[in-house]
This record gives C-alpha cells, structure tokens and sequence, in this order.
C-alpha cells in the first residue's frame, strides 16, 4: 500500500468544542476547501444536511457538482467513485448504515483493495468510505449492524473507527489524504456528543490513541464502548482499580504494539466491542498476543454481544445486548480480582 497524498500539512487550529456530527461536517469541509479534486457522494448527501445532519451547509457552500445525491445502489455508486479516483479526483462516499455494506460487498472486497495491485502500482484510489454504524437508535435488527470487523481480513483496505469528535475528525482527515480506499465506521450514538477538535489535524494511520493511564487492567475498545469503556474506569478507580483504556481507532492497520506493550506492564486485558466476539478485532488482538508469547496474569475477557441474537427494536432488549459500562467494569473487576 502506498504512504499519504502529497497534499501540504493542514494548519492545526485552536482547540474548539463541537459535536461529534459537527466534527465530521468540519473534516468534510476543511479537505474540500483545501482540494477541489474532493467531492462527497451517497443516498440524500445533499438533501437536507443528510439523513444524520452531518453534511449541513456542504451543498450550498461547495455546490451540488461536489456534493452528489445518488440512486440506492451501493455497488453501484462505489464502482462510480472507484472511477473518479483513477481519472484524479478524491472522494468520499457515504454509506447510510453499515448493514448496508454488503450490498456494495464487491467494490470493498474485489475492486477497491485490489485495483492498485492489479494495475503494478501504476494507479492510486484514494476513495474513503464513511459508514454509520451501531446500535442505540431503535432502528432495528437491519439498520444497527457495527460492521467494523467485517472487512478487517482484507489486504489492500485500511478500516477505522472513530469514537469521539476529535478522533472522528482527525481520522477523516487521514482517511481523506490516503492514496488508498479507507472505510471509516462512525457511530449514529455518538453524534450529539461534545469534544474538543483541533481543526487541521490528520490522525497517524494505524496508532491507537491511549485514553487513561492505569496499572491494573487493560481494556481496548472501539466506537461508541470507548466512552463506555472510560465510564467503567471510572467505576473502577473509586475501588482501587486503575485501568488503561485504549481506544484502537484503526483496525487495519491493527496497532497490536501499543496494546501489547499496556498488557505487558498490567499483565491483564478486557476487550469491549460492539459485535459478537467470533471473527472480530477482539479475538485477533487475543489471538496475536498469545501467539507471541504475551504472558497473561488472568485469562484474556471479551465483552461482547450475544453469539446468537439479532439487534432488536425493543428500546430495552437493544440495552440489554449491547455491552454496557457496567458489564465493561465487572469483566475488568474479575480480571483483577481473580
């Protein structure tokens, strides 16, 4: 995979506070002020702000030649980005809900990653794919897919997931300057919250970002079960218990270094993830840990959904699988404890 665009260092702004939906508006806009070559394009992108309000303003600022409704054809709509990015242009393609992802599973999966390959390195495809993931809105069992893992196993495709409106900004910003196809999940829970930006800042692709500094017990976490993760350290540090929260951001590349080297000094790990634990970010980093010699003081816990049950409507029965802040705690209290 080639390194980032040759585009110029942004100016890194004052800190400002802005909502997590905010944050990715001003990431959309800084990159298009800064480069006409990036357009944004997707199912009602340019109607009304959006479906989650993220693109207000995009429209009439930049117009409807750079901010592109289009038909419900996923597949279709990639293959047309994949076009543009080898005549030249950028873009960002915005996939409604992950649980759509499938339907546009050949473009990620045989188009994308693979066409530089394919083509002796001769061309680039800097598309980046950002996707609303997760459970919380009451959108039932077809519309609350994460969907992080799912493309995690392939080469050529970087992955992202951004948990707060600081690193939802400087991960699009990454995903935005990358000569390579980026799919980047953002959590429809998260939207509202609040979170200092530093307007201009480009994420490090593949270095995930320590949160609190614990001795006791390691907990790595993704989206939306990092705020829930720093919830439980919390709860903990009233009992003692001091852990180290680390919030992953990149899937692919997976930054097992940092992980390793805080299960090292705490000898403990909790895994928090909003997916069933088979196949996903949680069992690899286990899986890679062990196979390296990672010596354990407890057995590794994940905190994960339930292996066999789909999101349901029901308001109460998505809160009971969805691990919570206190399901998070307990896993890192018996770590310890044990």
């Amino acid at each position: 995979m080639s390194t980032q665009t040759d585009l110029a260092p942004a100016a890194v702004g004052e800190p400002t506070e802005l909502t997590y939906r905010e944050a990715i508006n001003a990431a959309i806009a800084d990159a298009m002020e800064a480069d006409p070559s990036v357009l944004l394009l997707g199912e009602d992108v340019a109607t009304a702000g959006g479906v989650f309000k993220t693109n207000e303003g995009l429209p009439e600022r930049f117009g409807r030649e750079r901010v592109l409704n289009t038909p419900i054809c996923e597949n279709g709509f990639l293959g047309v980005a994949l076009g543009m990015s080898l005549m030249g242009l950028r873009p960002i393609v915005e996939i409604m809900f992950a649980d759509f992802l499938p339907t546009a599973g050949d473009a990620i999966v045989n188009e994308l990653p693979k066409y530089r390959y394919m083509s002796g390195g001769q061309c680039s495809v800097p598309v980046t794919i950002r996707v609303v993931s997760g459970g919380t809105g009451r959108f039932g069992t077809q519309h609350s897919a994460t969907g992080e893992s799912w493309y995690m196993g392939q080469p050529g495709l970087r992955v992202a997931a951004a948990s707060s409106p600081g690193a939802a900004y400087a991960i699009l910003q990454a995903a935005i300057r990358d000569n390579n196809p980026v799919l980047v999940h953002e959590h429809k829970g998260l939207y509202a919250r609040k979170g200092i930006v530093s307007r201009g800042e480009v994420a490090e692709v593949g270095r995930a970002a320590i949160l609190r500094v614990g001795r006791d017990v390691t907990i790595v976490a993704t989206l939306l079960m990092v705020e829930r993760a720093l919830k439980a350290a919390e709860t903990l540090a009233a009992e003692g218990i001091e852990a180290e929260v680390i919030d992953l951001r990149w899937l692919r590349p997976l930054d097992l270094p940092t992980v390793r080297s805080s299960v090292e000094r705490t000898g403990r790990l909790v895994v928090a993830e909003e997916q069933i634990h088979a196949g996903g970010w949680g069992a690899t980093i286990i899986s890679e840990l062990v196979m390296g010699g990672q010596a354990f003081r407890t057995p590794p816990r994940a905190v994960s959904m339930p292996a066999d049950l789909l999101v349901p409507y029901s308001p109460p029965l998505e809160d009971e699988i969805i691990p919570s802040a206190d399901a998070i705690a307990e896993a890192a209290r018996a770590a310890v404890r044990e």
